[in-house]
């Protein structure tokens, strides 16, 4: 009874398991296929249109202003974000994103937050920032509408990293409604992630598709229904068995 009782929990633990990662894989395609919907869409314009989160979220926008340096903040523990498709490229390399305000042309304080893109960390001094070189006057700034820049775990509760000198922030994670309580304009309720890749500012962004990881789920997902397979083969062969046994000794 206790074999049966295990085997069971092994089953239904493994195919639930199995599932929930079928689902995940299931999400991002659609995901990546709503997203490419969008790409098809018009261009938007922040600089003459005012858009919210819903309305925007995944679209293409073009703006044009200039960036604000002294209030950038960038964000530690990211890997390198590169197309798994690209020979050669390691993903595993740990580095910044630099999230920097752009004020928007023709306003005095219309500001939207732009994920300029990535850079790597010094090895062998965590205090050293990378060279990143930071456009003067109103630029054109192209890329995709997102609600925010993706989160990783966080132990300092919210706190900012001040740890360098002058005005440089390091942080985990990145929070709109903070940055809107600090500062006095109008931000707008998302962030830009820069697509231009022939910049030479110093920064990558070869952005990764967003079906990046249903192999992997596919793959997870095999091994729990694999799982459950040999619980329940495991029940099957015993049971089999021990009815053998129990015939045998009948028998004698």
């Amino acid at each position: 009874m206790a074999a049966t009782l295990s085997t069971i929990l092994v089953i239904v633990i493994g195919c639930a398991a199995g599932f929930w990662q079928l689902s995940r894989a299931d999400e991002k395609i659609r995901l990546a296929q709503i997203v490419q919907d969008k790409e098809r869409l018009p261009e938007l314009s922040a600089n003459i249109q005012s858009l919210t989160l819903n309305e925007a979220n995944q679209r293409r926008m073009r703006v044009v202003g200039q960036f604000i340096p002294e209030y950038a903040i960038w964000l530690e523990n990211r890997p390198r974000p590169v197309d798994q498709y690209l020979a050669g490229a390691s993903s595993g390399q740990s580095g910044f994103y630099l999230l920097m305000p752009l004020l928007l042309q023709g306003t005095a304080k219309d500001v939207v937050w732009v994920n300029r893109g990535w850079a790597p960390r010094s090895m062998e001094d965590r205090l050293k920032m990378p060279n990143i070189q930071i456009p003067i006057g109103n630029i054109e700034v192209e890329g995709l509408v997102m609600p925010h820049p993706g989160k990783v775990f966080d132990l300092s509760f919210g706190k900012a990293d001040l740890s360098l000198s002058g005005s440089v922030r390091i942080e985990q994670n990145f929070d709109l409604n903070v940055e809107a309580k600090l500062h006095d304009w109008n931000q707008l309720p998302f962030i830009l992630r820069q697509n231009k890749l022939d910049s030479l500012d110093g920064l990558i962004r070869e952005w990764p598709p967003l079906t990046t990881g249903v192999d992997r789920h596919y793959a997870y997902a095999f091994q729990w229904f694999s799982l459950a397979a040999c619980g329940f083969l495991f029940w099957l062969i015993h049971g089999i068995l021990q009815y053998r046994r129990n015939s045998q000794n009948g028998e004698e």
